[in-house]
């Protein structure tokens, strides 16, 4: 029999839903989205359901997500729950929630999403109900499953008890149900239903502060709403240091650590996020220090991931996040940020600027240094490493800075370069702010000769008690690393707020503590010494080969990477006239040579060169007209002030420069294998992005690669204003962030994009990576490879090319030092930036002085700087939220408002 129901005559959820669903045995629904709203209107006949809710609904998620891993749909979905802001939705909403929550834990409810890409948006609403008599109805509508439909909405509906009617639509619902392409609803989703059914908002931040739980500022914020959220390794990371910062469990407050995590796992995400729960925990300012090329960078994450208020300073004006530039009174006003959190580059440090002495003199909640490692001693050379440190504008800022902050934070991927005294440099720039480092007066960890003989087994282990307890007691470690420090703290009547045993304290020991000094000692050494419990340092390697207890799983996805490009016969090689443009390019840093004492300045037009002849040949125009314009984001440091002017013998060889370029009548051969890549090998589809040093490289790119692939919508991932979308030839600007939604919706396949811009960058949806240039900076490569060969990758595998010209500076490296820059990289988790000399010595013809820097890299790792433990931190259940509006308040006061 057919009934016909109209919301204009009745209401639908009385006269139809409610009075069918009361006792029925099973209910299989095809609906167009997925609402709890219905669970409010017939909550309590579902139920009394005796068998199951099915509900399969319409996604966006991406057909690619559901084809690759399960985790990746998983992932996808549950961003689309998060693009929805259910969090948003009124407290009355809660109880729905709650409902929801239950029927989908205890299994009456199951519910599966299929993406559009496969079916299309679900226009067709319809549904078998099993009844309680076991009768079966079918019903076909206009009616979603959400309040409004049922309720509110003009709907149409038409019901069928046919058998040919139930079969009909029971086939439908089959059909998409059983579909290779449905995906059970996300278990990350079903959580958030549950920690939104017990959602409050703490309304003050005194309250928050009362209660400090690291999760409630930062649960909703967008890395956790819009992105995938933190990793295990992640939360743990700020977790132990916000709680050093606060001195949980009766420690001395104040973090002191060294991150040192592999390229491409999150390093400035965890900084960023302990640096905002530090801001919100105090009244004192935050300092982040960076290069000059990232500290963009770092507010635009700051922004996009914890929407968090901040601002820079450009040298001469604060630079908050919405882009405004606040009025300045001079150098001195950089002491008056217009934001909790203010970021600096490390160059005006570095260049011993006025700005560094206002900023020393301040007092902070925390200072981070990203790319700490350039804080180095002047005097690192072989036979005098433990010689009195000489320390760079850098380190010794450090040592000024440190009594000045409560927590510091240093970021490197490499905290040692060349020789283990650089790690040290590095604790005793952190120990200068506090004892509980390497220990107060008298502490054998304040001698580095000794301190680092022991770790690294140059010396014998002291054999007499005396001695054991000098090295352990000073600073002693707290009772949180074990039952032995924690008997040995318990029998000497000390807390883990002292920081060490009192010198007289070995008299106090009785035989079994003793012997417990001598049992505990080689584990101490190992495990608990201050370098362990201070440098942070997970690998790659480690996160992927290890179980999480918990999931079954390594805490990361292995990534390979297959290399492409590395044979010494996969050279580019130049044309004739081509190879005689590079030879002019040498003769002329040659020249320079002469007069110029930076090597990055004497290098610079065999930098561009080595990226495309192109960026050489633009770098040449300006060089012969305009100095000052030849300055931009790629540009690490302020080289053109050094030179104003050309000699008559520099001008003319980049006149012939100009001229063996012009005679060319053939494109770069590089652009031939780029293209080759993306055509010929399938890259175009597996999804590439494509980086250089220089802007100008990549707009000749895209403009070389709009004309051969008509159509295809190419992505310019640079600088302010610089970013945009080549179409058919025309560029058209667009901010980085459309261009990242549309990397991730697999709307943009290739991408081109600058070193400087796309540090933080998530590219996740592509497979492939060509670098066009190899920066002489080493760490840059493993930066750009960090950005596919990361958390989330989709696939197994990744493919990378690398380009370079043959009988370039380039190929030099990689003939005399491949197989040797392999070694290290695998032994420090990347290449140490030091080993940018090498490029600059074979540029200059100093083959002698490149053999002797890589010389003095060891050849075995020093000591194994090892931090394994991640534990697992529950942040995703947090249902205490602290209110965004007092959490951004807070954040925008600027430095020395509320300050105690």
């Amino acid at each position: 029999m057919i009934n016909r129901f109209s919301s204009r005559r009745q209401r639908l959820d009385r006269s139809f839903l409610a009075e069918r669903l009361r006792g029925a045995r099973g209910y299989d629904r095809i609906a167009g989205f997925f609402s709890s709203s219905i669970l409010e209107v017939a909550g309590e006949e579902l139920e009394a359901l005796a068998g199951q809710v099915r509900l399969v609904c319409n996604s966006g998620l991406h057909p690619e997500d559901v084809a690759t891993a399960k985790k990746a749909a998983q992932a996808a979905m549950r961003r689309e729950w998060c693009d929805a802001e259910p969090e948003r939705f009124p407290e009355a909403a809660r109880p729905r929630f709650q409902r929801l929550y239950d029927f989908l834990r205890n299994g009456k409810l199951q519910v599966r999403v299929v993406p559009d890409a496969h079916f299309g948006l679900i226009h067709g609403k319809a549904g078998v109900l099993t009844l309680e008599d076991g009768r079966q109805t079918a019903f076909l509508g206009s009616v979603n499953e959400s309040l409004t439909a049922w309720r509110l909405n003009y709907e149409l509906l038409w019901e069928d008890d046919s058998q040919d009617a139930v079969r009909w639509v029971q086939e439908e619902f089959d059909t998409l149900w059983h579909s290779p392409f449905a995906v059970e609803l996300a278990d990350a989703v079903v959580q958030d239903i549950g920690r939104l059914a017990a959602r409050s908002v703490i309304p003050d931040l005194k309250d928050w502060r009362a209660r400090p739980d690291p999760a409630a500022p930062v649960i909703e914020s967008p890395v956790y709403r819009k992105e995938v959220g933190l990793w295990e390794h992640q939360k743990h990371f700020v977790k132990l240091a916000f709680d050093a910062h606060l001195g949980t469990g009766g420690r001395p407050p104040g973090a002191r650590l060294i991150l040192a995590d592999q390229v491409g796992l999150g390093k400035t995400i965890q900084l960023a996020m302990a640096a905002q729960l530090m801001t919100l925990s105090g009244d004192r300012p935050v300092l982040i220090l960076a290069p000059k090329p990232l500290i963009w960078q770092w507010q635009g994450e700051l922004k996009t991931l914890l929407d968090m208020p901040c601002a820079v300073w450009d040298g001469q004006h604060w630079v908050d996040e919405n882009a405004i530039e606040h009025p300045s009174a001079g150098p001195e006003s950089i002491r008056k940020c217009p934001r909790r959190v203010g970021i600096v580059s490390t160059g005006l440090i570095v260049a011993g600027s006025e700005t560094r002495d206002w900023l020393v003199n301040g007092r902070y909640e925390c200072v981070i240094l990203d790319e700490a490692h350039r804080a180095r001693r002047r005097n690192l050379t072989a036979g005098k490493e433990y010689d009195p440190a000489e320390p760079n504008n850098l380190l010794r800022f450090l040592w000024d800075i440190s009594p000045r902050t409560r927590s510091l934070l240093l970021a490197t991927a490499t905290p040692v370069q060349i020789h283990p005294i650089e790690a040290w440099d590095l604790l005793d720039a952190l120990a200068r702010g506090s004892d509980a480092v390497l220990g107060g007066y008298g502490s054998l960890w304040r001698k580095p000769q000794q301190a680092l003989e022991l770790l690294l087994g140059a010396s014998d282990p002291p054999t007499d008690d005396i001695t054991r307890w000098a090295w352990m007691r000073n600073p002693l470690p707290p009772a949180s690393e074990g039952p032995d420090y924690s008997a040995l703290r318990r029998v000497l009547r000390l807390t883990d707020q002292d920081i060490s045993a009192p010198g007289g304290s070995f008299d106090q020991l009785k035989p079994p503590d003793l012997t417990r000094i001598r049992r505990v000692f080689p584990r101490f050494v190992e495990q608990a010494n201050p370098f362990i419990r201070h440098i942070v340092l997970r690998t790659r390697e480690y996160l992927e080969t290890t179980i999480d207890p918990e999931t079954g799983e390594p805490f990361l996805k292995p990534v390979q990477v297959r290399l492409h490009g590395e044979r010494d016969q996969d050279a580019v090689p130049l044309p004739p006239f081509l190879e005689d443009a590079y030879r002019l390019a040498e003769e002329f840093c040659r020249l320079l040579a002469e007069r110029a004492k930076s090597g990055f300045f004497r290098t610079l037009l065999l930098r561009r060169v080595g990226s495309t002849m192109e960026a050489g040949r633009r770098t040449v125009v300006k060089l012969l007209t305009q100095w000052t314009t030849l300055d931009d984001e790629e540009d690490d440091e302020d080289t053109l002030g050094q030179l104003r002017t050309l000699t008559t013998a520099e001008r003319a060889v980049l006149q012939r420069f100009l001229k063996a370029l012009e005679a060319n009548q053939e494109r770069d051969p590089k652009y031939q294998i780029v293209r080759a890549q993306l055509l010929d090998h399938g890259w175009r589809e597996l999804g590439c992005i494509i980086f250089s040093q220089y802007f100008d490289s990549v707009y000749w790119l895209a403009e070389q690669l709009t004309a051969d692939l008509p159509g295809e919508e190419i992505g310019i991932y640079a600088g302010a204003r610089r970013s945009g979308i080549m179409h058919n030839g025309v560029f058209t600007g667009a901010p980085r962030e459309v261009l990242k939604e549309r990397v991730r919706l697999g709307d943009i396949r290739v991408l081109i994009g600058t070193d400087a811009a796309s540090e933080g960058l998530n590219l996740q949806r592509l497979g492939t990576l060509i670098n066009l240039d190899l920066p002489w900076n080493p760490s840059r490569l493993e930066q750009r490879k960090g950005r596919i060969q990361r958390i989330g990758q989709l696939r197994d595998t990744v493919d990378i090319y690398n380009l370079r010209y043959a009988g370039s500076v380039e190929d030099r490296v990689h003939e005399l030092l491949s197989e040797r820059l392999e070694n290290i990289a695998n032994l420090f988790g990347q290449i140490p930036d030091i080993l940018e000399d090498l490029w600059i010595d074979l540029a200059l013809g100093e083959v002698d002085a490149a053999r002797n820097t890589i010389d003095a890299v060891p050849r075995r790792h020093p000591f194994q700087l090892r931090y394994h433990r991640v534990e697992r931190v529950d942040w995703e259940n947090c249902s205490r939220v602290l209110d965004a509006q007092q959490r951004k308040r807070a954040l925008s006061h600027g430095w020395g408002e509320d300050e105690r």
